[in-house]
């Protein structure tokens, strides 16, 4: 059991925005659509015109923030700060995701097990390009091994920026007193849940749709951002690995093994760079890094296979050299992530009936 049973679980859904605002409205839309019936949608809109959002249901609270605050987590603490009731949980939702009717009693499973922090799942909202099928189909190999085998072996979830929930008492707890910059709080909060023996659950049927991006542009500026985030949270990975080992505590070690592992781009490239190597200093080598690429196309096949994935997706997967040359791009603009842009800018407009 991973904390006190729940009876009845009150939502404060959390929508954050910023600079944007056009997105919203399909968000809130796809939220108030849910099939349950206790919660209140907060929509942070920070350094946004609020002129054009109009919202006449009373389970929608609408925030500005009076001065910009540029941060996840300080939208996050804004809301709580706002909450019109003492609410248990909450849940937090991207500008850009949609989200399924059913997906408040996928987390309420969890949470009535003992959880007090659980991941749902992010599918794509769009597959107009090759980038966004094949951004797509990274999502479908991590949903797979950091959600569903990690979980199953009896470690945590990551969590994934959105489509995430929590017990309010443990997202405070964790993050209160942090002032987290730029990208990653999602990365330093499951190192903060875990450190505290807690497992976050994965709740596969909790769907949300989220934006693929599609243009290279903005891939390179979220990429740099992203890969700026593991650099600087992966020395968590050791921490917990000691954890683990010291407290006999499975769910630390491997969440600490995973959180040491390089983005797929940067893990296949290495790999590439010693299988080339070994060629010429040690064939029997060679012949193992080559057995360990076949078993990874694999792997990655059982990932995309096991799902109805959208033949767009498997379509795109012949311009995977080109989307590891942008990633190689974004690596190359590390330095500067934080300070390209905070947000990405989205592009798809789509409501829940699409």
């Amino acid at each position: 059991m991973e904390g006190r049973y729940v009876q009845e679980i009150d939502y404060a859904i959390i929508v954050t925005a910023y600079e944007q605002t056009d997105l919203i409205p399909a968000a809130v839309n796809s939220i108030l659509k849910s099939n349950y019936s206790r919660f209140l949608v907060y929509v942070v809109a920070d350094k946004c015109d609020v002129s054009n959002l109009h919202f006449n249901d009373e389970r929608v609270v609408l925030l500005r923030p009076e001065q910009t605050l540029a941060s996840n987590t300080a939208s996050h603490f804004y809301a709580i700060r706002h909450f019109k009731r003492e609410h248990t949980h909450l849940t937090i939702i991207d500008s850009d995701n949609l989200v399924e009717s059913g997906y408040l009693n996928e987390l309420n499973k969890y949470f009535n097990k003992g959880f007090i922090a659980v991941q749902g799942i992010r599918k794509a909202k769009n597959l107009d390009t090759n980038l966004a099928a094949l951004d797509a189909a990274r999502d479908l190999y991590y949903h797979f091994y950091d959600g569903r085998v990690l979980f199953g072996l009896g470690s945590s979830a990551t969590l994934s920026g959105s489509g995430m929930a929590f017990a309010i008492g443990l997202y405070r707890e964790c993050l209160e007193d942090k002032e987290i910059r730029g990208a990653g709080f999602d990365k330093f909060l499951q190192y903060s849940i875990v450190k505290r023996k807690h497992r976050i659950a994965f709740a596969e049927k909790a769907i949300v749709y989220d934006e693929k991006t599609s243009v290279s542009d903005q891939l390179v500026k979220q990429r740099s951002r992203w890969i700026n985030t593991w650099f600087k949270y992966f020395s968590n990975g050791f921490k917990l690995l000691l954890m683990g080992l010291q407290n006999l505590n499975l769910n630390q070690f491997l969440f600490g093994l995973t959180l040491l592992r390089p983005p797929l781009f940067i893990f296949l490239i290495l790999s590439l760079i010693c299988l080339i190597i070994n060629i010429f200093l040690n064939p029997n080598l060679a012949f193992i890094w080559t057995f360990a690429f076949v078993c990874f196309l694999i792997g990655f096949g059982i990932a995309l296979f096991r799902k109805n994935t959208d033949l767009r997706i498997y379509k795109a997967l012949i311009n995977i050299p080109e989307f590891m040359f942008f990633q190689v791009l974004s690596l190359l603009k590390i330095k500067s992530a934080n300070k390209i842009s905070v947000a990405t800018k989205h592009l798809h407009k789509k409501y829940s009936e699409d």
